[in-house]
């Protein structure tokens, strides 16, 4: 499941849960009158290492392994469409507790191979310590001077990571920011002089103003 976008190449958008599951503990379970109440696995986990794995998922883990490390009851199925709604895609929702869920999206139907992992919760960091909620002050001093999409359309926000210090992480890593909810309202000439389908450079002036931050993050493990 791949896009191509000019000038950077990104994709669009195993053990049993227990004490000796690397990464994952096995939460307490609390007993009322015999009864026994599942709770959500707790991660500990949650480096992000591009092309390579999500915590303990890696480019071979399939669905079966899923519901090994993570028990069947935190994993929901579903189909999701392709980028600008072209094609639909099997996808696996994995729902932790602490900002720690994540979207795993398949390669092939019967959910075999990791084709990339989004929608990660606010837990989840790379080595330098980028996630979702990094602040635009953050991400320029990991990043260095780099170039980016207009906001306001499909790639909006889009990171081009080869114009960066992270340029290793061209097609294993797509890093989006996005605006504060309310900066079109309160700053609209600033959020309109960066808008739309070209690219911007990250010393531009008025990204100050708009309160940016990073908004998604989405880890290529299999490029199609």
């Amino acid at each position: 499941m791949k896009a191509s976008i000019p000038t950077v190449a990104v994709a669009t958008l195993a053990v049993l849960l227990g004490c000796s599951t690397p990464g994952v503990v096995a939460p307490p379970q609390k007993t009322d009158s015999s009864v026994t109440v599942a709770q959500v696995p707790t991660l500990k986990d949650t480096l992000i290492v591009p092309g390579e794995r999500v915590g303990p998922v890696t480019r071979t883990t399939t669905r079966k392994d899923l519901a090994k490390i993570f028990g069947a009851s935190s994993l929901v199925d579903k189909t999701i469409p392709g980028a600008e709604g072209i094609g639909n895609f099997a996808a696996t929702q994995v729902n932790l507790s602490q900002g720690r869920s994540f979207l795993i999206v398949w390669s092939d139907n019967n959910r075999t191979k990791p084709s990339e992992v989004r929608d990660l919760g606010t837990a989840w960091k790379t080595r330098e310590g980028i996630g979702v909620g990094t602040p635009w002050s953050v991400l320029r001093q990991k990043l260095g001077d780099f170039k980016l999409f207009g906001l306001g359309w499909d790639y909006g926000g889009t990171i081009l990571l080869e114009s960066s210090k992270l340029s290793r992480y061209e097609g294993k890593l797509i890093i989006r920011v996005s605006a504060d909810t309310k900066a079109s309202e309160r700053y609209p000439q600033d959020y309109q002089a960066v808008s739309g389908d070209r690219t911007f450079a990250s010393t531009n002036r008025r990204w100050q103003k708009l309160g940016m931050k990073v908004s998604q993050i989405i880890v290529i493990l299999n490029p199609s």
